[in-house]
C-alpha cells in the first residue's frame, strides 16, 4: 500500500464518495454542493443541492440521486441538470437524512442520524427503501445511526455501519430488496466509530473512522487486519475507483462541526494505491 496522496483540497466537508465513468463524485455536505473530479483531482462539475447534499447514487438510466440532509428527501437530477424531488422521507426520518447506496435496479437505501447526539436520548431508526419510482417503504428497522453502507459483489449481502454504537452489521437482501437476518460482523473499539465505507474483492470492509484518524480493513470474521492512517485530516468516507478499482479515495476534514469546517475550508480528497481491488457497490 502506498502512502496517501492529496489530490484535491480547499473543501468544507467532503463525504459520500462514488466512482463513476472515470470520475470521483462526492458531496461537500456543509458547502451545499455535489462535485465531480478527475483522477488527478481536476474539477469536472459542481452544482448546488438544497438542504445540503449527502448520499449519492444513480438510477439505471443514468440520472443521479442525491440525499438532502435538512430537507429529509432524495432529489433526482434530470438530463438537463434540473433537480426534482424524487422521494419524501419525512414520514420515516426525523433528523438529518444521511448516507445512501443505490443498487443495480435503482432501489435506494437511505439512513439517517436519527437524534441530536449529545442533546437527545439515543433512539433507533429505519433504513428507508426508495423504489425507482420514488415510492418509500422500510427496508429494515431498529438500527442506530445507520451510515455508510455497501452491497456485496454477488448482490446478496448488505453491509452497514451503525456509527454511534460502533458496529458493522450484515443483512441478507431479500428478493423484494428489503433487508433481513441482521447480524453482527464486528463490534469495534472505543476509538473506531465507522462512517462511510466500501468493500474489496476479498469481501473485507474498508471503513473510515474519523476519531481514530484512520481507515480500517475488517475481515469477514470481524478482525481489523489493516489500518491506513490519514495525514490530511480525519477520514469520513472512502470508495474504490480508478481503471482497475485499486485506488482507495478518502474524504477528509479536520472536524465535523459545521462552523469550524466552513471557516477552515481544509477538507480534502486523498488517494492510496491498494493491493486488493474494490468489490461490490459502491
Amino acid at each position: 500500500m502506498a502512502a496517501l496522496k492529496l489530490i484535491h483540497d480547499g473543501l468544507v466537508f467532503p463525504e459520500c464518495p462514488r466512482w463513476r465513468d472515470g470520475a470521483l463524485w462526492f458531496s461537500d455536505c456543509h458547502d451545499g454542493a455535489v462535485i465531480a473530479i478527475n483522477p488527478a483531482g481536476r474539477l469536472i462539475e459542481r452544482f448546488a443541492v438544497p438542504g445540503g447534499p449527502s448520499g449519492l447514487g444513480w438510477l439505471p438510466d443514468g440520472r443521479l440521486l442525491v440525499v438532502s440532509i435538512a430537507d429529509l428527501c432524495v432529489y433526482r437530477r434530470e438530463a438537463d441538470g434540473m433537480l426534482v424531488r424524487h422521494a419524501d422521507l419525512s414520514k420515516l426520518h426525523r433528523f438529518h437524512t444521511n448516507d445512501m447506496i443505490v443498487d443495480d435496479a435503482g432501489n435506494a437505501y437511505v439512513g439517517e442520524v436519527g437524534f441530536r447526539i449529545g442533546s437527545e436520548e439515543e433512539r433507533t431508526t429505519v433504513i428507508a427503501l426508495v423504489r425507482p419510482d420514488g415510492s418509500v417503504e422500510v427496508a429494515t428497522d431498529s438500527v442506530t445511526t445507520p451510515n455508510g453502507a455497501a452491497i456485496s459483489a454477488d448482490r446478496k449481502t448488505f453491509v452497514l455501519a451503525q456509527s454511534w454504537v460502533r458496529r458493522l452489521t450484515a443483512f441478507d437482501i431479500a428478493p423484494d430488496a428489503t433487508l433481513t437476518n441482521g447480524r453482527l460482523i464486528a463490534q469495534l473499539g472505543e476509538g473506531d466509530i465507522p462512517d462511510g465505507m466500501c468493500l474489496d474483492e476479498e469481501d473485507h470492509v474498508w471503513a473510515a473512522c474519523p476519531f481514530s484518524n484512520s481507515v480500517i480493513r475488517v475481515s469477514p470474521s470481524g478482525e481489523i487486519v489493516a489500518r491506513v492512517m490519514s495525514n490530511h485530516g480525519r477520514p469520513y468516507a472512502c470508495v474504490f475507483g480508478g481503471a482497475d478499482r485499486r485506488d482507495l479515495y478518502i474524504c477528509c476534514a479536520p472536524d465535523h462541526d459545521v462552523a469550524a469546517v466552513r471557516t477552515a475550508r481544509a477538507g480534502a480528497i486523498a488517494v492510496a494505491r491498494m493491493a486488493v481491488a474494490g468489490g461490490g457497490i459502491p
